[in-house]
């Protein structure tokens, strides 16, 4: 049994990702006494080995890419060549000043306490942290997620990547099978295609990227084949097996079962919670079959004084929303704000792939589905001046209003610029107005923006309706 006195807190922050440390920091700015206990690295997936580090590659993807393209522009260039080990450099170079400002930020607070190691619950308000005891009558669980590792036959006997190895790669495969084609199996396998890579995704599901429009599904699938990109759909995956340099992928594609060879195998077949070691069963804490914690609309948890943020607590899993999650709480628990609720809030996403997505809001299928009547503009990127004048034209504007008040009920994007574009729409959203305000506002010509403000001139009721 453990003699190490109890150390008290007024809050206790697990995990030190995106959304627990400006949580933490807040608290103990207001005077609050705060723990925040990190494992690994301040700065969590987003920074060390998500959004950061991905996109940071991804944009030297897109260079190489448009230095393929440069005759189509009047330039004339060699063909360029990817140095894996000196793009991996400038990631790593991207992200330390970063972190390290999160290092500094914190350490400069005198009431905020960094302590480094596993958390464990030992009993309601306390736990362990190595040999350490800490007691507070607030916790506040933001331990994240990790690559879910599928239980295909042969796995474990394979040299396989995830999103965490696949971005510190300093040698290019020659040829890379992903397995997952949602948001992070297609970022990766157009940088790692564009780099130079022979990329085949493997995806379960009948369309990358389901989640989103069927027709942005589509303008992917599109641009991935143009670039070489070999995807496969309806693809069950049943073993897999390393013989020397090589992985050889079985699958299910319809009736057949299909052979897949590549020198690399990446595995991106979703996100796991990180709860499993923190023994939530000693205090009771419930988590679905997948290990997400439960939360209320206040991100309490089942047991009083515990709540969650973050992925941890499964959909939305982004770090804008994390972010948002500890807002929410800091309202809640320090500020005492009773409306302070993730009630109605409304979370944007995209996808970095080129065209990026941006999304916010329903999805046709889902806005019919949810019994409302429509008026749908579209506006395709081909007939955007600017999108032709800088040579991209793939994918399209997508507005979906409700057809008794004109107001927007979302808005889905892919082309140049698309995760940024959506931004115009997210705030006419968050404002309560209509397509027709977007409609009617002047837009700078030439900018793709004026895509926007077309889709909204277009959006009309459907032909027969009402």
């Amino acid at each position: 049994m453990s003699t190490a006195p109890v150390e008290q807190f007024d809050l206790i922050v697990i995990g030190g990702g995106m959304a627990g440390v400006p949580l933490a920091q807040k608290a103990a700015l207001k005077g609050r006494k705060t723990a925040l206990v990190e494992k690994e690295l301040l700065g969590g997936t987003c920074l060390n080995r998500g959004c950061i580090p991905t996109k940071t590659m991804i944009h030297s993807a897109k260079i190489m890419h448009q230095v393929r393209r440069a005759a189509e522009f009047g330039i004339v260039v060699g063909e360029p060549k990817a140095d894996l080990r000196a793009i991996v450099q400038r990631k790593d170079d991207v992200v330390k000043p970063i972190r390290d400002g999160a290092y500094h930020g914190v350490g400069k607070i005198k009431r905020l306490h960094l302590i480094e190691g596993d958390a464990r619950f030992k009993a309601p308000g306390r736990m362990a942290v190595g040999d350490r005891l800490l007691e507070s009558a607030m916790i506040v669980i933001n331990t994240g997620t990790e690559a879910t590792i599928p239980p295909f036959d042969g796995l474990a006997d394979v040299d396989y990547l995830t999103n965490r190895s696949a971005l510190d790669l300093t040698e290019l495969p020659e040829s890379l099978i992903i397995v997952g084609g949602g948001y992070v199996g297609v970022e990766f396998a157009q940088m790692y295609a564009r780099f130079g890579s022979r990329v085949t995704v493997l995806q379960r599901a009948e369309r990358l990227v389901p989640n989103e429009e069927p027709d942005i599904s589509a303008v992917l699938l599109d641009v991935f084949r143009r670039e070489g990109i070999e995807v496969v759909t309806g693809a069950a995956v049943v073993g897999v097996q390393q013989s020397g340099g090589t992985v050889v992928v079985s699958a299910r594609v319809g009736a057949e079962e299909k052979t897949f060879r590549g020198t690399r195998l990446l595995v991106a077949t979703g996100r796991t919670p990180n709860t499993a070691s923190l023994n939530l069963e000693a205090v009771g804490v419930e988590t679905d079959r997948a290990g997400f914690i439960k939360v209320d609309n206040r991100f309490q948890t089942s047991t009083a004084g515990i709540w969650a943020m973050g992925d941890v607590k499964g959909p939305p899993m982004f770090t804008h929303s994390a972010r948002d999650d500890a807002e929410i709480l800091y309202r809640a628990l320090i500020k005492g704000d009773a409306t302070a609720t993730a009630d109605h809030r409304l979370v944007p996403h995209a996808v970095f792939t080129d065209p990026a997505i941006g999304s916010v809001g329903l999805t046709e299928a889902e806005a019919r589905k949810r019994g409302y009547a429509l008026k749908v503009g579209v506006q395709p990127f081909k007939a955007v001046a600017k999108a032709r004048a800088i040579g991209e034209t793939d994918g399209f504007i997508k507005i979906i209003a409700d057809d008794k008040t004109d107001r927007i009920l979302g808005a889905h994007i892919i082309g140049p610029e698309g995760d940024n574009l959506i931004h115009e729409l997210i705030a006419v959203m968050q404002a309560g107005a209509t397509f027709q305000d977007v409609a009617r506002a002047i837009h700078i010509h030439p900018t793709l923006a004026e895509g926007v403000n077309v889709a909204a001139g277009g959006v009309h009721r459907e032909e027969g309706a009402g």
